[in-house]
């Protein structure tokens, strides 16, 4: 495995990053800091619930689609997935293509998650397989510095897109684009706008499982940074925003409680029903999508849309 970042790396931005989003108003923690292991399976069995819907769709739609998808890709090509999570969409897309590529590069916060998609890329033996324990921008750094002639089609998938708000999402799509050259693309899944009750069953399941999944990123704080956080006194919370097309989750005060993070050197007085948004899930119309990638510098698109699920996949080219 390439280590990008060092775990001692990343354990210091958490803390840092950890501090300064805490003393937000209103108080804020990243989402990325989910995937721990811990994190990591807690979401692989979200996928599996019958109210989120996104990973079955976005799966299908690439069982149906994967030639179509690469068939305008020159070779020999590059496949490449920012949070690749277990591997389950690059291995589909790479079985479901039937070819050999030059290399399969997955990158990911998340190192259990990381060495999991990497045994499973390696056993399908599709093409030499490397992986990069790195955030999506320090990634696609290593993609660009590391690159040789071929073709490369990144693979940013499962609605990732949708936790950045509107600025940072164009400001990541463009990132995107200039680690790329003329004949490479970008396939986005992004979910789309769908009703309110469907919504919130998504990310307030009646087993708690996302409610587990949210209060775990208070025990990493605990475990990786010396944070004395009660997940007793923390409800989960998810609402519908509809004025921005956005699911948030929340972490709740059930009481009046001070917390220290010891990493952070940091102290927080929290009163009752005081909130930490954790997650923001942008929902999006087709056209809106096309307008993103088209903003930040993609010429050309190509869309399949699962209009039961209200799932798009879109190919974006240069």
């Amino acid at each position: 495995m390439t280590l990008d970042l060092s775990t001692a790396d990343l354990r210091r931005v958490f803390a840092e990053e950890a501090g300064e989003f805490l003393t937000r108003t209103p108080r804020q923690l990243p989402s990325k800091y989910f995937y721990d292991a811990l994190g990591s399976a807690l979401f692989d069995a979200i996928c599996e619930l019958p109210w989120y819907r996104i990973t079955r769709a976005e799966s299908a739609l690439l069982d149906r689609h994967a030639r179509e998808i690469l068939a305008p890709m020159a070779r020999p090509l590059t496949l490449a997935e920012l949070g690749c999570g277990n591997g389950d969409k690059m291995a589909m897309l790479t079985v479901r293509a039937a070819e050999r590529f030059q290399s399969i590069q997955l990158v990911d916060i998340s190192g259990a998650a990381l060495y999991s998609a990497r045994r499973r890329l390696e056993g399908l033996r599709v093409g030499p397989v490397a992986a990069h324990l790195a955030t999506y921008e320090d990634g696609l750094s290593r993609l660009a510095q590391g690159r040789r002639d071929a073709a490369m089609l990144v693979l940013f998938l499962g609605s990732n897109i949708g936790n950045f708000d509107a600025g940072p999402a164009h400001e990541m799509l463009t990132r995107i684009r200039g680690a790329l050259r003329d004949g490479d693309a970008l396939l986005l899944g992004t979910d789309l706008v769908k009703p309110e009750r469907e919504l919130l069953l998504a990310y307030d399941d009646p087993l708690e499982v996302t409610a587990a999944f949210n209060r775990n990123l208070l025990q990493r704080i605990n475990t990786e940074l010396g944070g004395t956080f009660d997940l007793d006194a923390w409800a989960h919370e998810a609402i519908w925003n509809g004025d921005h097309n956005r699911v948030e989750m929340h972490l709740v005060s059930r009481i009046p409680q001070s917390v220290r993070i010891a990493a952070a050197d940091l102290h927080i007085r929290f009163e009752a029903g005081e909130r930490i948004w954790t997650e923001s899930s942008y929902k999006y119309r087709p056209e809106r999508v096309l307008h993103m990638g088209r903003a930040a510098g993609f010429r050309d698109a190509e869309q399949w849309v699962d209009e039961s699920a209200h799932f798009a996949l879109t190919r974006f080219s240069l």
